[in-house]
Order: structure tokens, then C-alpha cells, then sequence
């Protein structure tokens, strides 16, 4: 079977001014956990340094913060940076009253550049970046209009309609399911994207859309899943951070009890094949997948070289390169795959437009 992608990689060269804002608690006082202590050294040190703040889904929730974490850990080994002050690192959030604490903590151990992951920051971000005018903060997943920050936006709905389409056209029931995490507007642009992509395939087909509420509920996410099964979904995409597991844990325990059961799960973020392994099969179909990995760290780049202009957004879409389907390992028969082919060439043409909000 031949391998395909769709929508693929991400060129980005993105923007934000000048360094993050301090006033809050010491160090020490941070509500925080940090990642593992160890040093990774390149033959070179560079006089630069790099951290992110995650929101509640934590920094392993097998998606978005950590496909995050994943790039800044990259960039870091890349330049010969080790893991600390002076390097790369991370605060994990328990709750989003950490998130301003987390952020003022990073700016006071004189990160050149700090992140804040995810559309929950934006207030925060926001409120740093007023407060210390001299930072360099950029945010993934939302946009604040601050010269000293860089936003980063991605036009989820195109890569969720193409995961719409192979939802259609792989199932066999006939009855699809989405789970979100909290209905913000970039959960609500995965909504519109995998429902607008089902209907261009089948209009007949009905999905049972869910939102749980929250990005770090696993067992919400498994009973939302165990109820959606049972009703007969036979493929389930959700955009759900690490409730998103429980989707998963969910699939694999039925496939586990019935090796003959036709359940299927289609990741987000990040490539989730591993997520979906039982054995010698795997109920990943594939993932949505957005390259927030490779924008860190153009982010990065930028600021390296001096380049860290503010106030500016960067939106990537099928076009851009920015969103794509993962690699199916033949989960998706070739003539499947080329129809998704046909309809990723006509969004990225403008021939397609996708919608952002339901309609």
C-alpha cells in the first residue's frame, strides 16, 4: 500500500516583538511541575533560550502540548542547548489559574522566548505582555494583538475536512461521532471541517457530535466514547486533548474483546497511530494532524537571528502546508486515498471553501 499525506509539512516563518512580563510570584512559589532534569548538548552552545507554558492538558497528552514541547526539545538539541535556566524547558499548568504565574516565572529566569500553548493563554499572554512590554511571548491557537507577541493560527477546518471524507467514505455503519474538549472556536473549526467534509461524501450520514468540556478527562472521554460505539458509530475523531484518550483507551479495550470489532478512532495534533496499537492491529485511522511542532521552532529561528517582529499572525492552512492528514499505513485503501488527494488539491486551489463554524 502506498504511503500518502495529504496537506504536508509546514514552512513557517512567524513573528512577535519584544520579551514576556514579570510580576507575580518567585520561582519557587510557582503552582508548576517541570520536565525531567538532564542536559542534551550539540557540539555548540548558542547564547539562547526557549520555554513553554502547557495549558491543563498537561505536557504528555499524546497531542497538542506535547507535540509543542516536541519541537522546542528538537530545536533545542539541534543548537546544543541543554534542558534548564539558560536552555529550553516547560511549565505544566494543573489549572488555568497557573497559567499567568507559570508565564511570569519563565520571564523571570530570562527565557529569550516564551510560549503559551493553546487558546486558553490568550488572556494570560496578553496580560504578560502589557505588564513587561521588553518580552518575546508568541501563542499558538489564538491571536493577541501585542507588539511583543506572536500568534500563530492554523485553519483546522481544512485538515478536518479531509478527516471527514475518510470518516465517510471508511464507514461502514454509517454513523460517525466527534468529541471536543471545551466548544472554543478552535474546537468548534474541527467541527465544522470533519461535518462539512462527512456531507460532501454523504449528506445522509449523521454525526453524533459531543463535547465534553474538558482537554484532560480520559475517563470522560472513554464512557463519551463507550456511548457512541454502542449506538452503532462505527469511527469516532476527536479533538479533545487528552480526553482524547480515553477515545482511544475506549476502542482499543473493544477491539481487545473482539479482535473481529469495527471500531476506529482518527487522532488530532500530533501523528496518534501509536495511541490506537492491540496487538498486531491498530484502531488509529489516522490524525489530523497540525505541524505546531515545526512552528516553535521557526519561532525560535527568527528570534535566534534577531528577527522577532511583533504584532504580527500567521494563519497556515492545506495551502500553506501547515495542517495534514497522517500517514494511514494502509488502514485506507489506495482509490480512498486518492479521493482525499482530489478534495485536499481543491482546498488548497480555493475551489473548496471550508467553513469555520457550523452552519
Amino acid at each position: 500500500m502506498t504511503k500518502r499525506k495529504f496537506g504536508l509539512g509546514l514552512s513557517l516563518v512567524l513573528a512577535a516583538g519584544t520579551i514576556l512580563g514579570a510580576c507575580g510570584t518567585k520561582d519557587e512559589d510557582a503552582k508548576t511541575s517541570t520536565g525531567s532534569e538532564g542536559t542534551d548538548k550539540g557540539t555548540e552552545t548558542k547564547d539562547f533560550s526557549l520555554a513553554m507554558v502547557t495549558d491543563v492538558g498537561g505536557v504528555d497528552d499524546k497531542s497538542f502540548n506535547q507535540l509543542a514541547w516536541e519541537g522546542i526539545e528538537a530545536f533545542g538539541k539541534e543548537n546544543g542547548l541543554k534542558k534548564g535556566d539558560g536552555g529550553y524547558d516547560y511549565l505544566q499548568s494543573a489549572s488555568d489559574a497557573d497559567y499567568i504565574t507559570n508565564l511570569n516565572s519563565l520571564v523571570r529566569r530570562d527565557f529569550d522566548v516564551v510560549y503559551g500553548i493553546g487558546f486558553l493563554m490568550e488572556q494570560p499572554i496578553g496580560t504578560i505582555a502589557d505588564q513587561k512590554p521588553d518580552a518575546q511571548l508568541a501563542i499558538i491557537d489564538a491571536i493577541v494583538d501585542k507588539p511583543n507577541v506572536a500568534s500563530v493560527m492554523f485553519k483546522e477546518q481544512e485538515g478536518s475536512f479531509l478527516a471527514g471524507v475518510a470518516a465517510a467514505l471508511m464507514s461502514e455503519s454509517k454513523q460517525i461521532g466527534f468529541v471536543g474538549g471545551m466548544e472554543i472556536p478552535v474546537i468548534e473549526r474541527f467541527e465544522a471541517g470533519f461535518l462539512e467534509g462527512v456531507k460532501a461524501v454523504d449528506p445522509s450520514i449523521k454525526v453524533d457530535v459531543q463535547y465534553t468540556g474538558k482537554f484532560d478527562d480520559a475517563a470522560l472521554g472513554k464512557t463519551t466514547a463507550n456511548r457512541m460505539y454502542s449506538s452503532g458509530v462505527d469511527i469516532i475523531f476527536h479533538a479533545a486533548g487528552g480526553t482524547g484518550n480515553g477515545v482511544f483507551a475506549e476502542a482499543k479495550e473493544r477491539k481487545t474483546k473482539d479482535a473481529n470489532a469495527n471500531v476506529w478512532v482518527i487522532g488530532v495534533d500530533s501523528d496518534q497511530y501509536a495511541e490506537g496499537a492491540v496487538g498486531d492491529t491498530n484502531i488509529t485511522l489516522t490524525s489530523m494532524q497540525k505541524r505546531v511542532d515545526v512552528a516553535v521552532q521557526n519561532i525560535a529561528k527568527d528570534a535566534m537571528a534577531g528577527n522577532f517582529p511583533g504584532g504580527k499572525t500567521v494563519t497556515y492552512g492545506l495551502a500553506e502546508e501547515g495542517v495534514q492528514l497522517a500517514d494511514s499505513r494502509g488502514a485506507i485503501p489506495q482509490d480512498i486515498l486518492d479521493q482525499i488527494d482530489e478534495y485536499s488539491k481543491k482546498i488548497a486551489a480555493g475551489e473548496i471553501t471550508v467553513p469555520e463554524t457550523v452552519e
